[in-house]
């Protein structure tokens, strides 16, 4: 009989390759649906003006700043060296995805304030509790300069939501994360969230039925990139790719994934899209809850089987 000693003891490492739990999946759900607000309300804002748009539409880019901190709070649970955090911003490494994305992330903090507050009425600032001068000054100019927010808010909503996908795309040794497809499909599916979120306040039937047209199209287009995704891994993956595609196509995460990804969060609801959209019925919550179900799923799902062993 032949004995192995082993001496190599490493918690990350050793007996799995399961480094990634809950954490990071959260944080990529939450940074897509952060860059889908930014970017539906700045569309949004250039079709209807802030004082023709619904009490929850203008309010809406405070939002965004919100879900990214919890976001960012569930990537801080995941750093093994938490006290470290600030080292990303104390310098900019071009070929670094992750320095990108820190600086990303800290941008749209004054980028969607800034856009928020140049949204609301007099009387809505008035409403905020401990207004001074200096916030009402700075209103002032934000809405002097709102064209230029909302530009801001696109660039960097696309940014973010396209660094969520960069951020697994460029980890190449996982089969399942090596495809270019990756950040255009975490940035259809975060405008699409982005949306649904939008749509389950009560917003005006014209706001309500411009984002579920957006949301028709974007849809149809992560629908089409998912089929990509598959493609690509299977074309230019080798054997890797292969095993990697095998995963959702009859291995271990066929079932969540055509179940909570391909129909319950991109098949019914363009089917419920489309019937109200044809119908004079009021929208109901189910295309947007089932989007956002949908979205999550595909970053825990992709997120995980990026790390099963292959």
């Amino acid at each position: 009989m032949t004995e192995i000693e082993s001496f190599r003891h490493n918690p990350l490492i050793d007996p799995t390759l399961h480094i990634w739990g809950w954490e990071i999946a959260v944080y990529l759900f939450l940074g897509g649906l952060t860059a889908g607000i930014m970017i539906v309300s700045a569309l949004i804002g250039k079709r209807v003006p802030a004082e023709a748009q619904s009490r929850w539409m203008r309010w809406m880019p405070f939002a965004a700043p919100l879900l990214l901190s919890v976001g960012m709070l569930a990537l801080f649970l995941d750093l093994e060296q938490k006290v470290h955090v600030f080292r990303f911003y104390t310098a900019f490494r071009l070929t670094s995805p992750m320095s990108w994305g820190s600086w990303i992330l800290l941008l749209i903090y004054p980028a969607s304030l800034l856009f928020g507050l140049a949204r609301l009425t007099d009387q809505e600032l008035a409403c905020i509790p401990f207004v001074r001068r200096s916030l009402i000054a700075l209103a002032a100019w934000a809405k002097t300069n709102i064209r230029q927010l909302e530009r801001a808010n696109v660039i960097l909503g696309v940014a973010l939501g396209a660094y969520t996908g960069v951020l697994l795309g460029t980890l190449g040794a996982r089969a399942a994360w090596s495809s270019v497809v990756l950040a255009p499909l975490f940035l259809a599916s975060g405008i699409s969230t982005g949306a649904a979120l939008v749509m389950l306040f009560p917003i005006s039937e014209s706001e309500h039925q411009q984002l579920r047209n957006w949301d028709m199209a974007v849809i149809a287009l992560e629908s089409l990139l998912l089929a990509l995704f598959f493609v690509d891994l299977v074309a230019d993956g080798g054997k890797r790719g292969h095993s990697a595609a095998g995963l959702f196509l009859g291995g271990a995460y066929t079932a969540t994934f055509w179940s909570f990804v391909v129909i319950a969060g991109l098949a019914l609801p363009l089917l419920v899209e489309l019937l109200e959209s044809r119908r004079p019925a009021r929208a109901s919550i189910l295309a947007p809850a089932l989007l956002l179900l949908g979205g999550f799923a595909l970053r825990w799902i992709l997120t995980a089987a990026g790390q099963a062993a292959i």
